[in-house]
């Protein structure tokens, strides 16, 4: 659905910005595909993934790292995405936008919970690994009743996209489909993780370019700041890896 080039300029002035905004639309859902393909492989619960970790682990750090990142983009992409729903339905923008947000949290959680259970296969063994997980999956956290929240946002926000006419029925009902891709501890990928990623990706990444090519090219200053994110970021990785390097 076309939307006029005015209306992107007038609600990209606060956070997260055109630039952050508009490249999270795209690089999230590059990256959570492309995460999803390297451990396309294995089978999809938590003993084949931990066993594939343990045969392949620089392979399923990087799957589950990407899929790390790519979540957290989804925060700036979707704070876009609320923002152009809600000039004409604020509420379904205020609510699509929260239970999304919401449920962002409980899987940078389980992303969370994934990295400490590899870390056991490495210090230990996949076995031990195994039966740790085993006996604390599905024991209750706070982040459970959140759980729902991923679920239903992306029917709300789908929904707010199609009556707001920032998307047509066909990238809406994309957008919606989101709401069946697993959430929870060490999920593989499946038939069902490829359909929704792919929605995703249709829904957002035409509307990260529309948005980056909204205005005007990016001014030195704005160029300057995210290549010294960048630094720091990389900086921060590479004095993390040396601490935890052992003597």
């Amino acid at each position: 659905m076309k939307i006029e080039k005015s209306e992107f300029q007038d609600q990209l002035e606060s956070f997260p910005g055109r630039w952050l905004g508009g490249l999270s639309l795209i690089i999230a859902p590059v990256l959570l595909v492309i995460s999803a393909l390297l451990r396309i492989q294995f089978n999809f619960f938590f003993p084949d993934q931990l066993a594939a970790y343990d045969t392949h682990p620089t392979l399923m750090l990087t799957s589950y790292s990407l899929f790390l990142i790519g979540t957290i983009l989804l925060f700036p992409a979707t704070l876009i995405l609320v923002q152009l729903i809600s000039v004409k339905k604020p509420r379904l923008g205020l609510w699509g936008g929260l239970l999304v947000i919401i449920g962002l949290f409980a899987r940078a959680f389980h992303s969370g919970v994934d990295h400490f259970a590899f870390q056991i296969v490495k210090s230990e063994n996949v076995e031990v690994a195994t039966n740790l997980v085993g006996d604390f999956y599905g024991m209750f956290h706070v982040v459970n009743i959140l759980n729902f929240s991923i679920l239903c946002g992306w029917i709300v926000l789908a929904l707010g996209a199609y009556l707001s006419k920032v998307f047509g029925w066909f990238r809406s009902i994309a957008l919606g489909i989101m709401f069946a891709m697993a959430l929870g501890i060490l999920k593989g990928t499946n038939m069902t993780t490829i359909i929704s990623l792919t929605g995703l990706s249709i829904a957002l990444i035409p509307l990260g370019v529309q948005v980056v090519r909204s205005g005007n090219k990016p001014k030195l200053k704005t160029v300057l700041f995210y290549i010294i994110l960048i630094v720091l970021v990389l900086g921060s990785w590479l004095f993390m890896s040396e601490m935890e390097r052992p003597n």
